[in-house]
């Protein structure tokens, strides 16, 4: 069977460079399914998903869409309609990969689409302001997609112009024909995601190199704000058996607003698909606000500069209780078991005696106020060590095995 590639676009602005686009896959052998998320009056332009058909699947009539001013509004309706549309497609295995072209407007409404679609599936977003400072993450976010900067504008099919679609159009027909991952294909794999960040790497390694060994597979992910929320999304979706999750101080950034910050869900996804978790403090008694942001009171907070770009602070004893209790918030919600490793001597490879952000005696203040607010089915469990010391590393080892035994995982699919 040919690879099915949905293609979406704005007709009414770009449908010549579209349908140049979607010949030169057709040409490659793939089906082209054309969706266009025009808001302008009627292009006249005709397609297998038209704008009315997508205003439909968010409930709107497109003759609305076309008469509002509300402009961000009808932009998020247009956008939920397309999820919807892709999102069916994708269920009935009629997907292999998605295309988007557009200049802004259009770029930001084609990626935001894609990121709503799993992980694995093929994702190129051919896009004029893909290197435009700011754009470029917020189409990418936590998505697995590819941008592909035109350079040119996208006006009228110049020799320039129709090279650059030749090469859009041979990078997707690429993309189409590889076999797609998702949950159902790597069920009964013993896959764990695992949240690290340079602090904590040998903890990290170690744990991986130990669950390896006993036949587990750990998918790392940076706990930089970006990719511990993509792995809440991926947990979401179903595609791990359990969490090791080493550096959850996305959560406490959040609400600090520093620039880890992981949104307002993390450490929530395991906890709703009931599957097993142990965490670790890597990095929560610390901050890492913008130095433009600095509160007057912040120059004075004992700091430990990783490097020249970024400072950690360490949290203050109320700030500490705070984040203890979103934890406890977040987890006690916890369909499945959950275990809480807590080194007693400093959470972090510089966060030991001597160091300038070594207070163990605070953490106890954040140890106190978990253990007070979590549901009695949760375990805390002390260990002495640094949380980069190899007996901590162990620890979370023989805590993750006994609430997942390996062999629970194939009989479990």
């Amino acid at each position: 069977m040919p690879p099915t590639v949905l293609l979406i676009s704005t007709l009414d602005t770009k449908h010549q460079e579209t349908r140049y686009l979607r010949e030169r896959m057709e040409q490659g052998g793939a089906e082209v399914v054309l969706m266009d998320l025009s808001m302008g009056a009627d292009s006249g332009q005709t397609c297998e998903i038209p704008p009315g058909q997508v205003a439909a699947a968010a409930g709107w009539k497109i003759e609305d869409i076309r008469a509002s001013r509300e402009r961000a509004k009808i932009t998020a309706a247009m956008i939920q309609g397309a999820v919807n549309l892709a999102a069916e497609r994708f269920a009935k295995g009629s997907l292999d990969a998605v295309v988007g072209l557009g200049g802004s407007t259009g770029s930001l409404m084609a990626s935001e689409v894609m990121r709503a679609l799993p992980f694995g599936l093929p994702k190129l977003m051919v896009s004029s302001t893909a290197a435009l400072p700011g754009l470029a993450t917020r189409y990418i976010d936590t998505g697995d997609l590819l941008l592909f900067h035109t350079v040119v504008e996208i006006a009228g099919l110049s020799p320039l112009l129709t090279s650059v679609l030749d090469r859009a159009a041979a990078a997707a027909l690429g993309l189409a024909k590889v076999p797609t991952v998702n949950p159902e294909s790597v069920k009964g794999q013993a896959l764990v995601a695992m949240s690290m960040f340079g602090p904590c790497e040998h903890c990290a390694h170690l744990v991986r190199m130990k669950l390896e060994e006993k036949g587990y597979q750990v998918i790392g992910f940076s706990a930089a704000g970006v990719c511990d929320r993509a792995m809440e999304d991926m947990i979401a979706q179903g595609y791990f058996a359990g969490v090791v999750d080493l550096a959850p101080g996305g959560v406490g950034e959040h609400i600090m607003s520093g620039m880890r910050s992981a949104g307002p869900h993390r450490l929530e996804a395991a906890g709703k698909r009931g599957i097993p978790q142990v965490i670790a403090p890597s990095g929560v008694n610390l901050m890492s606000p913008r130095k433009s942001r600095y509160k007057p009171d912040y120059y004075e907070r004992r700091k430990y500069d990783l490097d020249k770009l970024r400072t950690f602070l360490r949290l203050d004893p109320e700030e500490l209780k705070e984040v203890a209790r979103a934890f406890a918030a977040k987890l006690n919600q916890a369909q499945g078991p959950v275990t809480f490793m807590m080194p007693t001597k400093g959470w972090c490879s510089f966060d030991r005696e001597g160091g300038s952000v070594y207070a163990p005696e605070e953490d106890r203040l954040f140890t106190q106020e978990l253990r007070s607010n979590l549901k009695p089915e949760i375990t805390l469990r002390e260990v002495d060590a640094n949380l980069e010391d190899v007996a901590f590393g162990e620890a979370v080892v023989e805590a993750f095995v006994e609430l997942l035994p390996l062999e629970t995982v194939g009989a479990a699919s």
